[in-house]
């Protein structure tokens, strides 16, 4: 690739910082793909556009389609407040396996969140409201509001929910998969 073209792809449209980390072949494929290059690089038509494929679009899976709309409302919602850890908790003296959520809301009290479940939907919400009584010189902490979605398994079980030290910790029950096989019987036609 020249320098002119590969200086056209730093000033793609489509961000510098993704295509100064691509490959070089890659840089190529994009150029062969329309990459805007030349006087027309920050030209609006000239964009690369590219289309989403349906990642559960194989002949072999079938009935995925509910999985599938679950994980583009997973990537849509993907806000990063407030940051959240998901850890798994081993089975322990009859105990089933868990999973825990913990979300940092620190500046939250009970009474400013809520946890429902709706629709197989784990859903938390935040709210905080100003204190009009106050007069900040400085304000750096605002009072915001949130709502965390994670879309559950058919099964899931919600525990309970705990608020401790500004960390809220969500315990959900993993249900144990069951294996099962039957045989199907083939009636035949004559």
């Amino acid at each position: 690739m020249s320098r002119g073209g590969r200086r056209a792809l730093e000033r793609a449209p489509f961000g510098s910082h993704i295509a100064t980390k691509l490959p070089r072949r890659a840089l190529r494929i994009l150029v062969r793909l329309g990459a805007p290059q030349g006087p027309f690089a920050k030209s609006p038509s000239r964009t690369l556009t590219m289309s989403r494929l349906p990642s559960l679009s194989s002949p072999f899976l079938l009935g995925f389609d509910e999985i599938e709309r679950a994980l583009d409302r997973v990537t849509k919602s993907a806000d990063g407040y407030p940051p959240y850890n998901i850890e798994r908790i081993a089975r322990a003296q009859g105990t089933p396996e868990r999973l825990r959520i913990t979300l940092a809301v620190a500046g939250f009290t009970c009474d400013q969140l809520d946890v429902s479940v709706e629709e197989r939907q784990l859903v938390i919400r935040g709210r905080q409201l100003d204190d009009k009584e106050r007069q900040y010189i400085h304000r750096g902490i605002a009072a915001r509001q949130f709502q965390r979605t994670f879309v559950l398994a058919d099964g899931m079980e919600v525990l309970g929910a705990d608020l401790q030290h500004g960390l809220l910790s969500i315990d959900l029950a993993r249900p144990d998969a069951e294996r099962s096989a039957r045989s199907i019987a083939i009636r035949q036609h004559e």
